[in-house]
């Protein structure tokens, strides 16, 4: 029962990777940079719900829908006056840049909440759940992160294939240039996979601390650095290979905390990942691309 437990929770912290995941591979799929700043706007996400629910004792979903609305209004802005003058830029601008809007909602947040740890209060109401003649209970926070993950995922992969934004979005990722003269405005485009990129962060924000209940102005820098590592685990461009290298990741790092050590979990799962791409470069679902010379 221990192995299953661990195995569910690793399935639910790989979930909350995922949907972070999915942000970073929808940015690098369309506008071919690395938002860096991704796992701070978890953090930011999470503090709307707090100050809604715990502070202004608001209903905890009304609480997640604003956190929603603003992370959406907050990845459109950043996108606009961050990233958009640098389209034409190098990368190493663009990467330098999203490091400094990392570091600036931190400091924003020191500025406003202070430094110490909040204590969240979770926004899920699902009662546990108790299977194996109560010899293993699953927490509601475990089991909503997990349908809501698979939900979001199912959802966003139909949005790009099937919509006639999400086609606009996909001719983008092909070719800027040729999406231009076909008449696809690519900044708007690029703009709206901001804004569903950052949403999907607000919803990770408010999962992953009612499921891990501490909240500080750092909390979203390492799930952001892991589930940039599960975004290129799975094959970074890809909505599948997202979720698939989330969850690959959370269950390895749960795994190799309980059966391991808690101390070496982090370098086990990056251990993992450089030896998955010295056999796979473009991740395990990540396609190969030629490039034409």
């Amino acid at each position: 029962m221990k192995f299953l437990s661990q195995l569910i929770s690793g399935i639910s912290l790989g979930s909350i990777y995922a949907l972070i995941a999915l942000g970073y591979t929808m940015v690098y799929g369309i506008a071919k940079m690395l938002n860096f700043a991704h796992g701070d706007v978890i953090m930011v996400g999470a503090f709307v719900v707090y100050t809604a629910c715990v502070k202004g004792g608001m209903n905890p979903a009304l609480g997640v829908l604003i956190a929603i609305a603003f992370c959406t209004v907050l990845g459109v802005v950043i996108e606009r006056l961050a990233y958009k003058p640098l389209r034409q830029a190098a990368s190493l601008a663009v990467l330098i840049t999203a490091i400094g809007v990392s570091y600036f909602l931190q400091n924003m947040a020191l500025l406003i909440f202070g430094s110490d740890t909040k204590q969240f209060s979770s926004v899920v109401s699902l009662k546990p759940i108790t299977l194996a003649g109560g010899s293993l209970t699953i927490s509601g926070e475990i089991v909503t992160t997990i349908i809501v993950s698979v939900v979001i995922m199912i959802a966003l992969t139909l949005f790009v294939n099937k919509t006639k934004p999400g086609k606009a979005m996909r001719a983008v990722s092909e070719d800027k240039g040729a999406a231009q003269l076909m008449g696809i405005n690519v900044n708007g485009m690029i703009s709206l996979t901001f804004a569903i990129g950052s949403a999907l962060a607000a919803i990770a924000g408010a999962l992953m601390c009612s499921t891990y209940p501490a909240l500080s102005p750092y909390a979203g820098a390492m799930p952001g650095i892991k589930a940039f590592v599960a975004a290129v685990f799975g094959g970074i461009g890809s909505i599948p290979g997202a979720m698939v290298g989330g969850v690959l990741l959370g269950v390895i790092e749960n795994l190799s905390k309980g059966y391991i050590s808690s101390q070496l979990s982090d370098a086990i799962v990056f251990g993992v990942l450089i030896i998955v791409l010295l056999v796979k470069p473009t991740g395990i679902m990540g396609k190969k691309i030629n490039e034409k010379v």
